[in-house]
């Protein structure tokens, strides 16, 4: 379905940007401040940054708890800013009934903030929690430091994100600084508009122009240029075994953007006759990864990082890199561009309301390379490859076209169910999106090292898939391997092809070396929950050389489940057919369950922040009681432990399904209180919540509203299918979820918060310190590691 634009220009000077997309659900705005943080004052680094959360504080109109972060959070979507060095965006995406409501708060915000000290004094903090995790991340601080290759005199190799120090809060010069940069910057000629939706041009108008309008009348305000980047030359810098390449262009014209997106989009491609597949087959390199630090005012800063199997070759990988790009300059653009013009229609088709908003703020829509691009890519391809020495002559040839980009039309004729499939009708065709989930349970001594080949099998795949907006996932969780293939119909069922040629027999049997860890500790420890809950601890591998032989018995003996939604009847047809070459044997699996005790698990790796995820699991029958509590839970628990309590910028809580488990799932990561601390502050919300609960019809309504198909992403849907689908309901139906949300009574929400504080159900507790000495006083002390 195609999407149709509008741009016009407010009374009061407000540029907009207005998307038609008639297949989505949900609707989205995106406002994009030109400033940022080199536009603040020099002696105030992170003023801009600090700014941009004042603004999420509440101001006259709404309060903090009707402030937009918490509106967006009651009806169910996602909200959320970024200060840039020379622009602030800020952005949400609501279902349609919200979206008006969401516009007004986020309009109120920006031009009428409240200046309020203690507010400030407390966002101060979070602002220094998040300077201390900034300080404490390795790949933070790697960037930093790649970054004092730049100019002393350019602001981009200074500290600009703020902290306890930069920010004077009690001085009368500071204040005036504070509110004379939102003045200046924070008017409706600095800014940006762009909203998107399924509603039409004409109803999304009339919204721009009805609540904009609250945005202060003004000009575009010329923003300082900034110095020259560079007053030497930059080398690379190998740092272990990555090699990074910093390159500095100046003086480069309109659509620079697209020419860096057109052209990552094949030094990243990992099909035959791309660098990156020479890099692999030298077995010189693992990935290729390509971004911009920095764009402004015909400045680029581009950053080309080499993920090397061996520092020694580093010289070789970085002249074939350059050999490359020269055949790439010299290249007719033609049919990269007819393929590239495919990769962005499958984003468009695949993108979310606020995915589109946001491109069309930054003036960055889904599109073939223009004109102007075409001339930005060749101006800086001459710069980047400006006294580069012609060191090898490769042979190089342009990939063949990508068959997942215009896939061929599928054998839709008649064929059987496959006995391990169930077909749900939660997703509805007319959403043109299809996904199915494939879980095995393999018995074997060898799963975990079998896993390992065929992910590393299956890489190539994925690849292919992200670049087509498709989704292809292939986890190992404890006992089961899951594979999840999402996307437009078509390209599922030649996803679905490919893989189950790749399965049985993989063509590469060398495993990759592991992934490297999360450097951030509550993300290490979200990555390891479902693990943990299918109570699977991993012991030392099997030492033995791997055959396809071993595969084979594995496969002989492992079963397999599936489930598929959103297919027509005829692309149902072919899937039936693709899934008939499922390896293994279709059959039941167990339905996961956690067992009502407190368990503490102490996770790697070591930290020097302090990291806790509670998960508290519920009942299958109560998931709608469990969803109204976590939905009133959220905002209070926020507040209490970030805002209030100071504990770190990493706070959340919600309600969780996963392998089939439903529960309440609390995070915390701190850069002063121990878990056993954090512990014992979750413990003390927990406590105080019967008396802030509320059951009402209006509440009830809202969040039943929220599960209704037609609200919900299409991958939500087909999630919560398969998560009801593990649990051992393969009928539920998000009808009945509505139902039952609405017949809860305050008498079962303040039985669940009791039964919750009280761990009726039980707490699995994942912490990357140890579990809390016993006092004597808790009368289920949680048992040691598993």
């Amino acid at each position: 379905m195609p999407t149709s634009l509008r741009h016009l220009t407010l009374d009061n000077g407000l540029q907009v940007t207005l998307r038609h997309a008639p297949q989505l659900k949900r609707c989205a705005a995106a406002v994009r401040v030109m400033a940022g943080s080199h536009d603040a004052p020099p002696p105030y680094a992170g003023l801009a940054h600090f700014l941009e959360h004042l603004l999420f504080l509440g101001n006259e109109r709404f309060a903090l708890d009707d402030g937009l972060m918490r509106y967006v959070q009651r009806h169910g979507g996602q909200v959320n800013a970024s200060t840039r060095e020379r622009t602030t965006d800020y952005f949400f995406e609501v279902p349609q009934a919200a979206y008006a409501g969401g516009l007004e708060r986020l309009c109120e915000m920006l031009a009428r903030p409240s200046f309020n000290l203690q507010a400030q004094a407390r966002e101060r903090e979070v602002i220094h929690a998040e300077f201390i995790a900034w300080s404490r991340n390795p790949q933070a601080q790697a960037q930093f430091a790649l970054l004092q290759a730049v100019s002393k005199r350019h602001p981009l190799s200074g500290f600009q994100a703020g902290n306890r120090y930069s920010l004077p809060i009690h001085s009368a010069d500071f204040q005036a600084a504070l509110q004379g940069f939102h003045q200046r910057f924070y008017q409706a000629g600095q800014m940006t508009l762009s909203l998107c939706g399924p509603q039409s041009l004409d109803t999304l108008q009339a919204l721009a122009s009805r609540i904009a309008s609250r945005l202060a009348t003004g000009q575009r305000v010329m923003q300082q240029p900034p110095p020259p980047l560079l007053d030497h030359a930059l080398d690379s810098v190998l740092s272990g075994s990555r090699l990074e390449l910093l390159q500095a262009v100046a003086n480069l014209p309109a659509a620079t953007e697209q020419a860096i997106d057109f052209l990552t989009a094949w030094l990243t491609d990992t099909r035959p006759g791309g660098v990156l597949a020479a890099l692999r087959e030298r077995g010189w390199a693992h990935a290729i990864e390509c971004s911009v630090l920095y764009s402004f005012a015909g400045q680029t800063l581009l950053h080309t990082r080499l993920t090397l199997r061996d520092p020694a070759i580093a010289d070789n990988a970085r002249a074939l890199l350059l050999d490359w790009l020269r055949f790439f300059r010299d290249t007719d653009w033609a049919a990269l561009n007819e393929e590239y013009a495919g990769l962005q229609r499958c984003r468009t088709h695949a993108a979310t309301a606020l995915d589109l908003a946001r491109r069309d703020s930054t003036a960055q829509p889904f599109e073939a390379l223009t004109g102007q691009g075409q001339t930005a890519l060749r101006t800086l391809l001459d710069a980047l490859l400006l006294g580069a020495p012609s060191a090898c002559q490769e042979v190089w040839q342009l990939p063949a076209p990508e068959p997942l980009l215009n896939p061929q039309s599928p054998d839709t004729t008649a064929c059987a169910t496959p006995a391990g499939l169930t077909w749900s009708p939660t997703l509805p065709a007319l959403r043109q999106h299809g996904v199915v989930y494939l879980r095995w349970q393999p018995a074997s001594a060898l799963r975990d090292r079998l896993w390992t080949v065929l992910d590393h099998a299956v890489q190539p795949l994925r690849e292919r898939a992200v670049r087509a907006a498709a989704e292809l996932q292939f986890d190992s969780v404890g006992e089961y391997w899951q594979l999840r293939c999402a996307g437009a119909p078509a390209t599922v069922i030649v996803l679905l092809k490919e893989l189950m040629h790749v399965l049985p027999r993989p063509a590469n049997w060398l495993a990759e070396a592991p992934a490297e860890t999360d450097s951030m500790p509550i993300r290490a420890l979200i990555r390891q929950l479902p693990e943990q809950l299918v109570a699977h601890q991993k012991g030392p591998l099997p030492a033995c050389t791997l055959s396809q032989g071993d595969l084979d018995a594995l496969w002989a003996h492992a079963t397999w489940q599936a489930l598929a939604t959103g297919f027509d009847e005829h692309t149902q047809q072919a899937i039936n057919r693709t899934l008939q070459a499922v390896p293994g044997q279709p059959g039941a699996q167990r339905v996961v369950t956690v067992a009502p005790v407190r368990r503490w698990q102490m996770l790697p790796p070591p930290a020097s922040e302090s990291a806790l995820l509670l998960f508290c699991p519920v009942s299958t029958g109560d998931e709608a009681c469990a969803r109204l509590l976590a939905q009133q839970i959220q905002g209070p628990f926020y507040q209490r432990l970030r805002v209030e309590l100071q504990l770190g910028y990493a706070v959340f809580s919600a309600f969780r399904q996963l392998q089939g488990c439903s529960g309440l799932l609390f995070g915390v990561q701190s850069p002063s209180a121990s878990p056993a601390q954090i512990l014992t502050h979750i413990e003390a919300f927990l406590a105080s919540l019967t008396a802030q609960l509320s059951c009402s019809t209006e509440t009830r309504q809202a969040l039943a509203a929220l599960w209704a198909e037609t609200t919900l992403s299409n991958n939500e849907v087909a999630e919560w299918a398969w998560q009801a689908h593990l649990a051992g309901q393969p009928g539920a139906r998000l009808e009945d979820l509505q139902a039952a949300i609405l017949a809860t009574t305050e008498d079962q929400l303040q039985q669940l918060a009791h039964d919750l504080q009280r761990a009726t159900g039980g707490w699995l507790c994942l912490a990357n310190g140890p579990a809390p000495a016993g006092d004597g006083q808790t009368a289920d002390p949680f048992l040691p590691n598993m």
